[in-house]
């Protein structure tokens, strides 16, 4: 199988020789398949966000290699390719700190011009990225810096999807949000992979923001790739996940303790849906 992006031995070592030497990824091998909806979880340290920014090279790897579509995104030279910025697009955790443009338009204008396009297309694709986050076109002409934060959050969020990266990376992007507007960004970004069937990586402490959304989730810990899998195969093993300090799903919590009753359901159950399923299946079978 060809992966759209894939790390080969990737290690990342931050201050080599000096006393605050840290390796933040060691020998780090991992697979994304093209399409899919991928959610990196981790605590902060595990290596999650050094490992993202590898992705567009953003970082040189001290060592290993990062491919894009079977190709190593370093040239012989030790250069990254301009178009490797384009094809995979980062968002970082708070973008609306980086709005800088005096318009919502300008500020989204940003990338596609950087990639040389005509004013035109540019204009297609400021339209196209403002609908695909939910703001409307009559705020085009409006200062970001007006918005509320979720607002702010969706217009970062839309310059890199105006440049139509092959590959949506997100850090933390619910991150400060209350409740609704989390769950506005989170169904947004639903809707652009269903439209576009771009690859989706979204990184995040929380399993319960992405498990329901995930096509599979890489856990992190420690510089290394601790589970790789589906939501349920991850959360098979949700005595690893807690010892290494994560959180889990409220609802796997719940049937972890009915477990512990006597009730013998599927531990790696973690949605609600599911578990209603398997409660009753088993009152049914009783």
């Amino acid at each position: 199988m060809s992966y759209i992006l894939e790390t080969r031995g990737l290690t990342q070592v931050y201050g080599a020789g000096t006393p605050f030497e840290r390796t933040a990824l060691d020998h780090v091998d991992i697979q994304v398949e093209k399409g899919e909806i991928l959610g990196v979880i981790g605590h902060t340290g595990s290596g999650k966000s050094t490992l993202i920014q590898h992705f567009n090279g953003l970082l040189k790897p001290t060592e290993g290699e990062v491919l894009l579509n079977g190709r190593s995104i370093w040239d012989e030279k030790g250069k990254c390719s301009r178009k490797t910025r384009f094809e995979v697009g980062l968002v970082f955790q708070y973008p609306e700190y980086q709005l800088f443009e005096e318009t919502i338009a300008k500020d989204i204008a940003f990338g596609p011009t950087n990639m040389g396009l005509s004013e035109s297309e540019i204009k297609t694709r400021v339209a196209e990225a403002m609908d695909f986050v939910g703001l409307d076109p009559s705020m085009a002409g409006q200062s970001p810096f007006a918005l509320s934060g979720g607002q702010k959050r969706r217009v970062a969020i839309a310059g890199v999807i105006a440049m139509r990266p092959a590959v949506l990376i997100l850090d933390e992007p619910t991150a400060g949000l209350d409740p609704a507007g989390r769950d506005e960004i989170l169904a947004q970004i639903r809707d652009y992979h269903a439209r576009t069937g771009a690859t989706v990586l979204i990184v995040s402490h929380s399993m319960e923001d992405i498990a329901r959304m995930a096509d599979r989730l890489l856990v992190m810990n420690q510089a290394h790739v601790m589970l790789c899998g589906t939501p349920r195969e991850v959360f098979a093993h949700a005595e690893e996940i807690v010892a290494a300090g994560l959180d889990i799903p409220e609802i796997t919590k719940v049937i972890r303790e009915l477990n512990r009753r006597g009730i013998p359901l599927d531990p790696s159950i973690y949605t609600v849906e599911d578990a209603v399923r398997a409660i009753r299946a088993y009152k049914e079978g009783r």
